[in-house]
Protein backbone atom coordinates (compact mmCIF):
# COMPACT_ATOMS: atom_id res chain seq x y z
CA UNK A 1 0.00 0.00 0.00
CA UNK A 2 1.55 3.22 -0.92
CA UNK A 3 0.96 6.09 1.78
CA UNK A 4 0.74 8.69 -0.13
CA UNK A 5 -1.66 7.67 -2.80
CA UNK A 6 -3.43 10.94 -3.81
CA UNK A 7 -1.60 13.12 -1.24
CA UNK A 8 0.52 16.03 -2.14
CA UNK A 9 3.92 16.70 -0.56
CA UNK A 10 5.57 20.10 -0.30
CA UNK A 11 9.26 20.08 -0.03
CA UNK A 12 12.35 23.08 -0.05
CA UNK A 13 15.46 22.55 -0.15
CA UNK A 14 14.63 19.60 -2.83
CA UNK A 15 17.47 20.34 -5.38
CA UNK A 16 19.87 18.34 -2.74
CA UNK A 17 20.48 16.36 0.42
CA UNK A 18 17.97 15.61 2.69
CA UNK A 19 14.87 17.34 0.47
CA UNK A 20 16.30 14.97 -2.23
CA UNK A 21 16.19 12.04 -0.69
CA UNK A 22 12.72 13.00 0.65
CA UNK A 23 11.56 13.61 -2.63
CA UNK A 24 12.75 9.71 -4.14
CA UNK A 25 11.24 7.99 -0.86
CA UNK A 26 7.76 10.05 -1.20
CA UNK A 27 7.98 9.81 -4.48
CA UNK A 28 8.06 6.17 -4.44
CA UNK A 29 5.12 6.18 -2.42
CA UNK A 30 2.64 7.56 -4.74
CA UNK A 31 2.76 11.35 -4.01
CA UNK A 32 2.18 14.33 -5.76
CA UNK A 33 5.26 16.34 -5.23
CA UNK A 34 5.96 20.37 -5.20
CA UNK A 35 9.77 21.07 -5.13
CA UNK A 36 11.55 24.52 -4.15
CA UNK A 37 14.38 25.40 -4.70
CA UNK A 38 16.66 28.50 -5.66
CA UNK A 39 18.80 26.19 -7.41
CA UNK A 40 17.01 25.62 -10.73
CA UNK A 41 19.35 23.39 -12.43
CA UNK A 42 19.37 21.21 -9.30
CA UNK A 43 15.67 20.95 -9.23
CA UNK A 44 15.74 19.18 -13.07
CA UNK A 45 18.02 16.57 -12.11
CA UNK A 46 15.81 15.77 -9.01
CA UNK A 47 13.24 15.74 -11.39
CA UNK A 48 14.73 13.55 -14.11
CA UNK A 49 15.92 11.15 -11.28
CA UNK A 50 12.06 10.86 -9.86
CA UNK A 51 10.81 10.27 -13.49
CA UNK A 52 13.11 7.55 -14.33
CA UNK A 53 12.40 5.49 -11.41
CA UNK A 54 8.33 6.81 -11.22
CA UNK A 55 7.35 7.45 -14.80
CA UNK A 56 4.33 8.51 -13.35
CA UNK A 57 5.01 10.93 -10.96
CA UNK A 58 3.81 14.48 -11.27
CA UNK A 59 6.27 16.68 -10.36
CA UNK A 60 6.14 20.45 -10.28
CA UNK A 61 9.16 22.35 -9.99
CA UNK A 62 9.01 26.00 -8.47
CA UNK A 63 12.67 28.42 -8.12
CA UNK A 64 11.94 30.59 -4.72
CA UNK A 65 14.02 32.09 -2.35
CA UNK A 66 13.13 30.81 0.90
CA UNK A 67 14.00 33.49 2.78
CA UNK A 68 11.97 36.63 0.75
CA UNK A 69 8.54 35.75 2.41
CA UNK A 70 6.92 37.01 -0.71
CA UNK A 71 8.47 33.94 -2.62
CA UNK A 72 7.57 31.70 0.01
CA UNK A 73 3.83 33.18 -0.03
CA UNK A 74 3.94 32.68 -3.91
CA UNK A 75 5.31 28.84 -3.66
CA UNK A 76 2.55 28.09 -1.31
CA UNK A 77 0.17 30.13 -3.85
CA UNK A 78 1.43 27.85 -7.01
CA UNK A 79 1.14 24.50 -5.57
CA UNK A 80 -2.09 24.93 -4.31
CA UNK A 81 -2.95 26.47 -7.52
CA UNK A 82 -1.78 23.65 -9.58
CA UNK A 83 -2.82 20.77 -6.81
CA UNK A 84 -5.73 22.02 -5.45
CA UNK A 85 -4.21 21.18 -1.59
CA UNK A 86 -1.43 20.62 0.66
CA UNK A 87 -1.02 17.25 2.81
CA UNK A 88 2.11 17.18 4.07
CA UNK A 89 5.12 19.85 4.06
CA UNK A 90 8.66 18.77 4.20
CA UNK A 91 9.83 22.54 5.63
CA UNK A 92 13.96 21.56 5.07
CA UNK A 93 15.27 24.55 3.34
CA UNK A 94 18.39 25.87 4.74
CA UNK A 95 22.17 26.49 5.45
CA UNK A 96 25.34 26.22 7.51
CA UNK A 97 27.10 29.17 7.09
CA UNK A 98 30.57 30.09 8.02
CA UNK A 99 32.53 28.82 10.70
CA UNK A 100 34.21 30.72 13.51
CA UNK A 101 33.93 31.70 17.10
CA UNK A 102 31.27 34.11 18.16
CA UNK A 103 33.10 37.20 18.87
CA UNK A 104 34.43 37.00 15.43
CA UNK A 105 31.45 35.98 13.84
CA UNK A 106 30.32 38.33 11.52
CA UNK A 107 27.37 40.01 11.91
CA UNK A 108 26.06 40.24 8.05
CA UNK A 109 26.69 36.48 8.39
CA UNK A 110 24.59 35.71 11.24
CA UNK A 111 21.76 37.70 9.59
CA UNK A 112 21.92 35.42 6.15
CA UNK A 113 21.86 32.30 8.00
CA UNK A 114 19.23 33.11 10.75
CA UNK A 115 17.37 34.45 7.54
CA UNK A 116 17.39 31.87 5.34
CA UNK A 117 17.36 28.92 8.55
CA UNK A 118 14.65 30.44 10.38
CA UNK A 119 12.79 33.10 8.97
CA UNK A 120 12.34 31.09 6.29
CA UNK A 121 10.90 28.03 8.13
CA UNK A 122 8.67 30.43 9.88
CA UNK A 123 7.52 31.77 6.38
CA UNK A 124 7.20 28.36 5.36
CA UNK A 125 4.56 26.86 8.45
CA UNK A 126 2.70 30.81 8.35
CA UNK A 127 1.01 29.95 4.65
CA UNK A 128 1.21 26.81 4.59
CA UNK A 129 -0.80 26.21 8.30
CA UNK A 130 -3.59 29.12 6.40
CA UNK A 131 -4.02 26.07 3.82
CA UNK A 132 -3.82 22.97 6.07
CA UNK A 133 -6.28 25.04 8.56
CA UNK A 134 -8.58 25.15 6.07
CA UNK A 135 -8.51 21.89 4.86
CA UNK A 136 -8.46 20.94 8.46
CA UNK A 137 -5.77 18.82 8.18
CA UNK A 138 -2.20 18.33 7.35
CA UNK A 139 1.65 17.46 8.53
CA UNK A 140 4.85 18.87 9.17
CA UNK A 141 8.23 18.16 9.04
CA UNK A 142 10.45 20.93 10.20
CA UNK A 143 14.42 20.73 9.62
CA UNK A 144 16.13 21.61 12.89
CA UNK A 145 19.87 19.82 13.44
CA UNK A 146 22.03 18.13 16.40
CA UNK A 147 22.80 21.72 16.74
CA UNK A 148 19.29 22.65 17.85
CA UNK A 149 18.99 20.58 20.69
CA UNK A 150 22.66 21.01 22.20
CA UNK A 151 25.56 23.37 21.54
CA UNK A 152 28.13 23.00 18.53
CA UNK A 153 31.13 25.13 18.22
CA UNK A 154 31.70 27.89 16.12
CA UNK A 155 28.60 27.82 15.05
CA UNK A 156 26.70 30.79 16.44
CA UNK A 157 24.54 31.93 13.46
CA UNK A 158 23.29 28.20 12.43
CA UNK A 159 22.53 26.80 16.47
CA UNK A 160 20.56 30.24 17.31
CA UNK A 161 18.32 29.20 14.19
CA UNK A 162 17.56 25.93 14.74
CA UNK A 163 16.75 26.27 18.41
CA UNK A 164 14.60 28.71 16.77
CA UNK A 165 12.99 26.17 14.44
CA UNK A 166 12.87 23.64 17.52
CA UNK A 167 11.02 25.98 19.62
CA UNK A 168 8.40 26.85 16.57
CA UNK A 169 7.79 23.15 15.82
CA UNK A 170 6.86 22.89 20.01
CA UNK A 171 4.22 26.21 19.96
CA UNK A 172 2.66 25.48 16.89
CA UNK A 173 2.23 21.68 17.92
CA UNK A 174 0.43 22.98 20.99
CA UNK A 175 -1.48 25.38 18.52
CA UNK A 176 -2.60 23.57 15.88
CA UNK A 177 -3.10 20.12 16.87
CA UNK A 178 -7.04 21.52 17.49
CA UNK A 179 -7.21 21.36 13.84
CA UNK A 180 -6.19 17.96 12.66
CA UNK A 181 -2.63 19.29 11.92
CA UNK A 182 0.54 17.24 13.30
CA UNK A 183 3.66 19.62 13.44
CA UNK A 184 7.15 18.16 14.32
CA UNK A 185 11.17 18.46 13.31
CA UNK A 186 14.14 16.36 12.39
CA UNK A 187 17.27 16.66 14.37
CA UNK A 188 20.18 15.32 12.01
CA UNK A 189 23.73 14.70 12.95
CA UNK A 190 26.52 13.72 11.04
CA UNK A 191 24.45 12.82 7.65
CA UNK A 192 27.08 12.72 4.13
CA UNK A 193 25.17 15.64 2.35
CA UNK A 194 26.99 18.60 0.49
CA UNK A 195 26.84 20.89 3.24
CA UNK A 196 28.04 18.73 5.51
CA UNK A 197 30.90 18.36 3.03
CA UNK A 198 31.15 21.51 3.02
CA UNK A 199 31.44 22.64 6.75
CA UNK A 200 34.44 19.43 6.69
CA UNK A 201 35.91 21.70 3.90
CA UNK A 202 35.50 25.21 5.96
CA UNK A 203 37.44 22.82 8.49
CA UNK A 204 39.84 20.37 6.83
CA UNK A 205 40.47 21.94 3.39
CA UNK A 206 41.87 19.81 1.15
CA UNK A 207 42.29 16.73 4.04
CA UNK A 208 38.41 16.99 4.53
CA UNK A 209 37.52 13.67 4.80
CA UNK A 210 40.21 13.03 7.24
CA UNK A 211 38.19 15.88 9.41
CA UNK A 212 35.28 13.63 8.31
CA UNK A 213 36.75 10.78 9.76
CA UNK A 214 37.31 12.79 13.17
CA UNK A 215 34.01 14.88 12.74
CA UNK A 216 31.94 10.98 13.48
CA UNK A 217 34.88 9.46 15.96
CA UNK A 218 32.38 10.73 18.72
CA UNK A 219 29.22 9.57 17.68
CA UNK A 220 28.20 6.24 18.91
CA UNK A 221 27.88 4.37 15.66
CA UNK A 222 31.11 5.90 14.34
CA UNK A 223 29.46 6.36 10.59
CA UNK A 224 27.87 9.53 9.02
CA UNK A 225 24.10 8.91 8.32
CA UNK A 226 22.54 8.46 5.06
CA UNK A 227 20.34 11.09 3.09
CA UNK A 228 17.87 8.22 2.27
CA UNK A 229 17.73 7.16 6.16
CA UNK A 230 16.65 10.65 6.91
CA UNK A 231 14.31 10.06 3.49
CA UNK A 232 12.82 7.43 5.15
CA UNK A 233 12.49 9.11 8.36
CA UNK A 234 10.45 12.19 6.97
CA UNK A 235 8.52 9.87 4.74
CA UNK A 236 6.80 8.09 7.66
CA UNK A 237 6.66 11.60 9.87
CA UNK A 238 4.43 13.02 7.16
CA UNK A 239 2.57 9.83 6.70
CA UNK A 240 -1.27 9.31 8.29
CA UNK A 241 0.79 6.53 10.82
CA UNK A 242 2.70 9.28 12.74
CA UNK A 243 -0.55 11.75 13.02
CA UNK A 244 -0.42 11.52 17.14
CA UNK A 245 3.27 12.51 16.82
CA UNK A 246 2.81 16.64 17.22
CA UNK A 247 5.31 19.24 18.83
CA UNK A 248 8.06 16.06 18.99
CA UNK A 249 11.91 16.58 17.57
CA UNK A 250 13.10 13.66 16.25
CA UNK A 251 17.20 13.09 16.51
CA UNK A 252 18.57 10.91 13.87
CA UNK A 253 21.91 11.49 14.56
CA UNK A 254 23.31 7.95 15.61
CA UNK A 255 23.10 8.72 19.04
CA UNK A 256 24.94 11.80 19.32
CA UNK A 257 22.87 14.16 21.13
CA UNK A 258 22.89 11.58 23.73
CA UNK A 259 26.67 10.97 24.64
CA UNK A 260 28.29 13.48 27.01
Amino acid sequence: MKRFEGKVILITGAASGLGHAAAMQIASEGAKLSLVDLNQGGLEEVKQSILSSYSEADVLLIEADCSDESAVKKYVDETVEHFGQIDGFFNNAGIEGKQDLTEEYGTDEFERVVNINLNGVFYGMKYVLKVMREQGYGSIVNTASVGGIRGVGNQSGYAASKHGVVGMTRNSGVEYGQYGISIKAIAPGAIMTPMVEGSLRQIGGDDWEAAGKEFVSVNPMKRFGKPEEVGYLVAFLLSSQADFINGAVIPIDGGQSYKY
